[in-house]
């Protein structure tokens, strides 16, 4: 007994494996190399996972070593609106309280995205806020996309280009619309749900495309599900730049970390592995 007790106290404790998307056990050595071939880079997260935002920051400060100057990062956690106000912190124009109040921050920032942000304005890295404002993803889950038609222009600017392709059969909307049930009234706000998704997806594909200069490479900060699969934002980006080079990661927790779990295999192009027992940022 007492060699059993002291064997589960000498147990290596692993906060984290990486795995390729066939499963795979890989070194983060390897993956670097990988990604940094990559145009873009997207690397899916848990919002509230610390190991994930450890790895984001870690990943940013080993790119910014090869690309220097020509890493851009993109981050869903700020709207597009809110560009100026991330410009003018960066540029050391704005106050932290007064930027955090005018762009929104999650309520996360200051413990998961804060960092990155000021490792991009230590080194003169340039940082895109993709995603759509809030208001506008808040409607059409409301109404449908046909209400943003009605928008003025100046709010249609911070927006992708109008009409926006839905395609509802792709896996990840549909698995979105299992969510909902069958009936049809589920049937109708699993529909304005999924647009509301598409509408983000959209948006933060435009805003890559827009800003993603030739010779630059760009790692975006983004939800699992807007990159998982090769879908959410990667469908809309490829119709835009097809002969770009993408890459993404994905977050999962298991109970195990010896071995990825079929339901994650293909997920991404590297798979991070955390416990499920890890503890949550909020």
């Amino acid at each position: 007994m007492t060699v059993l007790f002291l064997c589960s106290f000498t147990m290596d404790k692993p906060a984290y494996r990486l795995f390729s998307g066939k499963g795979k056990s890989v070194k983060y050595k390897k993956v670097l190399k990988e990604l940094a071939a990559a145009d873009v880079v997207f690397f899916g997260e848990q919002h509230n996972d610390p190991i994930a935002h450890w790895l984001e920051l870690e990943l940013a400060k080993d790119l910014y070593q090869i690309h220097g100057k020509n890493l851009v990062i993109g981050m869903e956690m700020w709207e597009a609106d809110t560009q100026s106000e991330i410009d003018s912190f960066l540029m050391g124009q704005l106050e932290e309280a007064v930027f955090m109040e005018r762009s929104r921050v999650w309520p996360n920032y200051t413990t998961d995205y804060r960092p990155v942000l000021l490792f991009a304005k230590e080194n003169g890295l340039k940082v895109i806020a993709t995603n759509v404002p809030r208001r506008h993803a808040r409607t059409v889950a409301r109404e449908s996309l046909n209400s943003l038609d009605t928008l003025s222009q100046q709010e249609k600017a911070w927006l992708a280009p109008l009409p926006i392709m839905v395609d509802m059969e792709l896996p990840g909307y549909k698995r979105m619309r299992s969510m909902f049930g069958d009936t049809h009234g589920a049937s109708a706000a699993s529909s304005k749900m999924i647009e509301a998704q598409a509408l983000k997806d959209a948006t933060m594909a435009h805003y890559i495309h827009q800003n993603l200069q030739p010779g630059q490479h760009l790692l975006h900060l983004n939800g699992s599900y807007h990159s998982d699969h090769q879908e959410g934002i990667i469908w809309y980006l490829r119709k835009l730049r097809p002969e770009s080079k993408l890459k993404t990661i994905t977050t999962v927790a298991q109970p195990s970390l010896e071995d990825l779990g079929k339901d994650h295999l293909q997920r991404a192009d590297v798979v991070l592995v955390v416990p499920e027992t890890m503890t949550k940022t909020y």
